[in-house]
């Protein structure tokens, strides 16, 4: 900070209310054993410089309230928990890199900007269906994520360890290193669009990227030609996003803007409620409505009208553009009759939140052998349900999030690699739900730029 800045000190009354939370009811919180060893790590946690900062965010909310209104596409995607194994240097890039690929995709088939964030650099926890596990008459605690405890079946290891909050910290700003680094040093210069695609397997996404990719190419070349400066091509906007669920780690990430005297959520630039957090009365609408970074909630296939205009008087009730996005998951069979009265009383109401479609989370299957998938046909046909409803009622699409890697894994059935059940023994790497693979998330990307341009 410059010396001649002006420092503007909180209200003792925002303080006060980040920790009216403790109040309420907290879903979907650890149980942890040693209570001590918690307050300690939670005093360390906020004592660690922020991960992101309150100008990125506000520039963010500005990047969403221009996808709100119909000027440009947000693409949200990652893991569906990152694991502090897999925050190796080849994995964050390739995740950044189909990230950067969908992304092109997008810009140039359907001639509009994209805002990229990543479901990264802090998806460490994870909710659960039940607090425990049993496995051949052995109960143990749920696998809820590296912050919390292990994956491994074994008591220590599904222990919960506060510790593993402060390794969720350090592995969130490392590979916010990365990405910042491969972001901003010349990794995402368009004139690469043909490097990213180096290391993938061919299929017929990747050869339909590849002919994209001359045609930017020789675009890219004629504009040279003409004395065109492409400097801005160089760097890109990359934000990060997870779900705001651990408040022993989301509280003390939460910092007070020294420029405005608001507090920020500083341990990603946007953050989730999921639906089983939801509660309006709940610890987490209360917590994150008092927190200045947009703010997403997950709307399942049951959702109410009154649902959906109580929780935007609760997180958004200045109707700020950019402030609010709401995240449908209403699986392929549902999304065409469940979405549109949602989407009809929130325009009636005169809101203009973000309308973003998750096709993931309501398609999920087991499969004979065991595991759980997801079949590609059924998220692309939730993509397409989605644009229809909005196309019906004249609002605007305005974007996809999505679980993803970079990765050649074998865990959503279909695409263009015709991935059955038996592939899925040999290339299955979730621990716990299934993502779409790298080319599986570019022909999604297509079909996406194909439904934007038809809009």
């Amino acid at each position: 900070m410059l010396s001649n800045e002006k420092v503007v000190v909180a209200d003792p009354s925002v303080i006060a209310g980040l920790d009216n939370y403790r109040n309420l009811e907290a879903a979907q919180q650890p149980t942890w054993p040693d209570l001590q060893k918690l307050e300690e790590v939670k005093a360390i946690l906020a004592t660690y410089p922020p991960l992101v900062f309150a100008g990125e965010v506000d520039i963010l909310k500005n990047r969403l309230a221009q996808a709100a209104s119909g000027e440009a596409f947000l693409l949200q995607g990652g893991d569906c928990a990152e694991t502090f194994a897999d925050a190796t240097a080849d994995r964050i890039r390739n995740r950044v890199k189909t990230m950067l690929q969908m992304a092109v995709v997008l810009t140039y088939g359907a001639s509009m900007p994209v805002v990229k964030m990543g479901r990264m650099a802090g998806q460490f926890a994870k909710p659960r269906s039940s607090d425990t596990e049993t496995r051949e008459g052995l109960e143990l605690p749920a696998y809820r994520g590296d912050a919390v405890n292990g994956y491994d079946f074994t008591l220590e290891s599904r222990t919960a360890d506060p510790t593993r909050l402060l390794q969720a910290y350090n592995t969130s700003a490392s590979t916010l290193n990365l990405i910042r680094a491969f972001t901003m040093g010349g990794f995402a210069d368009l004139r690469s669009v043909h490097e990213w695609n180096k290391g993938f397997t061919d299929n017929p996404a990747n050869s339909r990227y590849e002919n994209m990719a001359r045609e930017i190419d020789k675009a890219i070349k004629f504009m040279a030609a003409c004395g065109a400066n492409f400097n801005e091509l160089r760097t890109t906007e990359f934000y990060t996003s997870h779900e705001g669920l651990l408040f022993d780690y989301e509280r003390p990430m939460t910092r007070i803007d020294s420029r405005t005297g608001t507090p920020y959520d500083t341990s990603a630039h946007f953050i989730w409620i999921g639906e089983r957090t939801r509660k309006l009365d709940g610890a987490h609408m209360d917590f994150l409505s008092r927190v200045r970074n947009p703010l997403g909630v997950k709307l399942g296939p049951n959702t109410s009208v009154d649902d959906v205009l109580a929780l935007i008087e609760k997180l958004d009730p200045e109707r700020e553009p950019g402030r609010l996005t709401l995240i449908s998951r209403m699986g392929a069979g549902k999304i065409r009759e469940a979405l549109p009265k949602l989407v009809k009383a929130v325009k009636d109401a005169g809101a203009q939140p973000l309308w973003v479609t998750d096709p993931m989370h309501g398609n999920g299957i087991t499969t004979a052998n065991g595991y759980k998938s997801r079949r590609f046909d059924d998220v692309m046909d939730e993509v397409r349900g989605f644009f229809e409803v909005h196309r019906d009622l004249g609002t605007f699409p305005g974007g996809v999030h999505i679980e993803l890697t970079g990765d050649d894994v074998a865990e959503c059935l279909g695409g263009s690699e015709h991935i059955d059940e038996a592939t899925l023994e040999s290339r299955y790497e979730s621990l716990c739900d299934p993502r779409l693979n790298h080319s599986q998330s570019l022909e999604l990307a297509f079909l996406v730029a194909e439904e934007l341009a038809a809009k």
